[in-house]
């Protein structure tokens, strides 16, 4: 967790992009083509300005994971590491909570997802529900019965297992389900579109969609992954090369993601829901089972990576104050709690609002990164100078702190014109203002050089 790569320890190109198409296959890519074609009587857009929308949206996430890719590729770095150039030793430990958190709400939520749909194909024989969301304030949503909370429990306990196996172990998940995952997924929405009437019927019902205009949704469509683009690093450090980062970006948000984007628009308007699983359903057993095993198989490598990427935020967040903690050891205490928050419908109950804030918020924290990297103190970042950090970087520090406020309030209390994403307009601005604390406070930090185990190896920092 502590310790660059090593160049004897990166991984092939295929597998890599691999683990990125699985990493990109998530519910979110169908609902977002759900709520750009209106889904449930929502503003929506016709086809031709969804697909624009949605070839934006992926290419700044793109363009973002590629960014964040390539110093973590060339150094070995996770993001944790990444980090304490630009937080400091004891500082950066403030990203890494966040991203931990956002990485157990993400692993609940998809054990959510997968347990949903277990829960349809399997019924409630046993008659139990165990939460009724409209207790909640949540009328629209189905109970949660005893047989969601069961899958909830058994898939946790699955994915915990593969993740404490490491990456190793998400590459032998991920490599033979992706490419039938893809090809499913093709299927499918092939199939949605001929019951609908085929390609021109489905443009024309969706020439009458209005209210959603671009900007807004390319929010929608940035906000919904700008996590996954962030915790690429941890996954882009096991790159060889330049070409390999870009190509598992490209498997992700060029090809995986608008591929559901897409399936998710075309289901929405032709059938009324964008999820192809549900579609399954309906066209008899074999055709249900196969959609349901295709839905678990292709979210266990995205919450494998969830649960680990986890542990390499909590690990070094720990070790910055002396707490040394296993990685395998985190990978067991979070998969544990997370599966008791999916089991407790963190999904059905909190997930848009999660994603929401998640997208606001927590975007800046690869501000000061980026700054400082492409435009700052990219000769810095090394092997011998990750371990010799100030306690705090301050520059960093408060840049984040604005950037995320800032978010929220665009967010919730000041929206930008346009429906300008409110995270990618406080990400820009976190960068903006890094730059300018770094030279006004000229580079201010505080406390003691310090290595990964927070123990000061040298005299007082500026």
């Amino acid at each position: 967790m502590l310790e660059p790569v090593p160049g004897t320890a990166r991984r092939g190109t295929f597998g890599l992009s691999m683990v990125w198409v699985g990493f990109g296959f998530v519910v979110t890519g169908l609902i977002v083509g759900g709520q750009l074609a209106g889904q449930g009587d929502a503003p929506g857009m016709p086809f031709g300005l969804a697909m624009s929308t949605v070839v934006t949206g992926e290419l700044i996430l793109f363009a973002l994971t590629a960014l964040l890719g390539i110093p973590a590729m060339r150094t070995g770095f996770n993001l944790a590491l990444l980090s304490r150039f630009s937080y400091g030793s004891k500082g950066f430990a403030l990203p890494m909570v966040v991203m931990a958190l956002l990485t157990l709400g993400w692993f609940a939520s998809i054990l959510g997802m997968i347990a949903d749909v277990w829960g349809v194909l399997l019924g409630n024989p046993t008659g139990i529900t165990v939460i009724a969301p409209g207790a909640f304030g949540r009328p629209e949503v189905a109970a949660v019965t005893l047989e969601v909370v069961l899958s909830c429990i058994a898939f946790g306990a699955l994915f915990t297992w593969t993740a404490y196996r490491g990456i190793s172990a998400i590459e032998k998940v991920a490599i033979p389900v992706a490419p039938f995952v893809l090809v499913v997924s093709l299927l499918v929405g092939i199939g949605m579109l001929n019951e609908g009437g085929g390609w021109g019927r489905m443009i024309e019902t969706a020439s009458s969609q209005s209210g959603l205009g671009f900007g807004s949704g390319v929010t929608i469509v940035v906000g919904a992954w700008i996590a996954g683009a962030i915790m690429g690093a941890d996954l882009m450090r096991y790159a060889k090369n330049v070409g390999a980062v870009f190509i598992g970006a490209g498997a992700c948000f060029i090809l995986t993601n608008p591929l559901l984007n897409i399936v998710g628009y075309i289901g929405a308007v032709t059938t009324g829901d964008s999820n192809f699983v549900n579609w399954m359903y309906d066209r008899g057993i074999l055709l249900a089972i196969v959609g349901v095993l295709v839905w678990t198989t292709s979210l266990w490598t995205t919450n494998n990576s969830e649960l680990y990427s986890n542990s390499l935020y909590t690990g070094p967040a720990l070790n910055a104050f002396g707490v040394r903690v296993r990685r395998t050891k985190i990978v067991l205490v979070v998969g544990v709690l997370g599966t008791v928050l999916g089991a407790l419908a963190f999904y059905q109950l909190f997930f848009v609002d999660f994603i929401t804030v998640l997208g606001a918020a927590f975007v800046p924290l690869v501000g000061p990164i980026l700054a400082d990297y492409y435009l700052l103190r990219r000769n810095e970042f090394t092997a011998e100078a990750y371990g010799r950090q100030p306690a705090l970087r301050w520059p960093g520090v408060i840049s984040f702190a604005v950037g995320a406020t800032l978010g929220l309030l665009f967010q919730y209390v000041w929206p930008l014109p346009y429906g300008f994403s409110s995270g990618i307009a406080a990400l820009a601005i976190t960068v903006v203002l890094h730059v300018v604390l770094h030279y006004a406070m000229r580079g201010r930090t505080s406390g003691p050089l310090e290595d990964v185990g927070g123990h000061a190896v040298a005299t007082q920092a500026r």
